[in-house]
């Protein structure tokens, strides 16, 4: 298994149903999620939460950087910011508070987080309220 991680400062706050963040799995392909970091450089605070969604439309790619360099290019799309709503299919459970100017690490242990098959079909960080403009930063295998 091939690990990538890739990250930004987001484009936009999101919406309940826009994530900020999401990695797309492909029709044959799953991701494993390894680790969601997220980073609130703003003066307030927000709350973010982990979700597996399906559809909407996916803003930019955001490019990954392979941590084994042998290894093949990643197959699942890091996409940032949602332009139209998608369909929540799951909640995680995984929430995070971020006060301002603090940051969190959220790591899924041996078994991980995985995303279902399907182009569309993807986990993803969306605003719990009002979001603000935070520094994420996924990780995963394939």
């Amino acid at each position: 298994m091939a690990r990538y991680s890739g990250g930004m400062v987001v484009a936009g706050a999101g919406t309940t149903l826009r994530p900020v963040l999401g990695l797309l799995s492909t029709a044959a392909i799953t991701a494993l999620m390894r680790e969601i970091k997220l980073e609130n450089p703003t003066a307030t605070a927000c709350t973010y939460e982990v979700v597996r969604f399906t559809g909407g439309t996916a803003g930019a790619d955001v490019g990954e950087v392979d941590h084994r360099p042998d290894s093949p290019a990643a197959s699942c799309l890091l996409k940032q910011l949602w332009t139209a709503d998608a369909t929540i299919v799951e909640k995680t459970g995984d929430i995070c508070y971020l006060p301002a100017g603090a940051a969190e690490v959220m790591t899924f242990g041996e078994s991980g987080l995985t995303t279902a098959l399907g182009s569309t079909a993807g986990i993803g960080v969306v605003p719990i309220g009002t979001g603000q403009l935070i520094i994420a930063k996924f990780a995963w295998d394939e």
